[in-house]
């Protein structure tokens, strides 16, 4: 059974940073895409950052030059460095995995593996 379980998350002030990590087991993800979205209150779960089997990323542009995703094949694991925090980067975060091999996507319907979510709040 496929399991992707992020962890990281937590409460930090406007302009600090925080570090999330995703976790995959059940299978390996070397040849397919990652991506992390967020989900805030009342609104739909938005593309934040995506990273393709050879390291290709794509950013939205709101967390461009702040959020950072990265991979370490070896660990099965995927990550999100989050800098420069504003309050209206609070939500629920999610990282996904595709579960075709070699394509990358910036949409919820390009991924087949959901993490349960980590709360990220920051405050003003």
């Amino acid at each position: 059974q496929v399991q992707l379980v992020e962890s990281g998350g937590g409460l930090v002030q406007t302009g600090g940073s925080l570090r999330l990590s995703c976790a995959a087991s059940g299978r390996t993800f070397s040849r397919n895409a990652m991506g992390w979205f967020r989900q805030a209150p009342g609104k739909e779960r938005e593309f934040l950052a995506a990273i393709s089997w050879t390291d290709t990323t794509h950013y939205a542009d709101s967390v461009k030059g702040r959020f950072t995703i990265s991979r370490d094949n070896a660990k099965n694991t995927a990550y999100l460095q989050m800098n420069s925090l504003k309050a209206e980067d609070t939500a629920v975060y999610y990282c996904a995995a595709d579960g075709t091999p070699y394509g990358v996507g910036t949409t919820t319907s390009h991924y087949d593996y959901w993490g349960q979510g980590t709360q990220v709040t920051v405050s003003s």
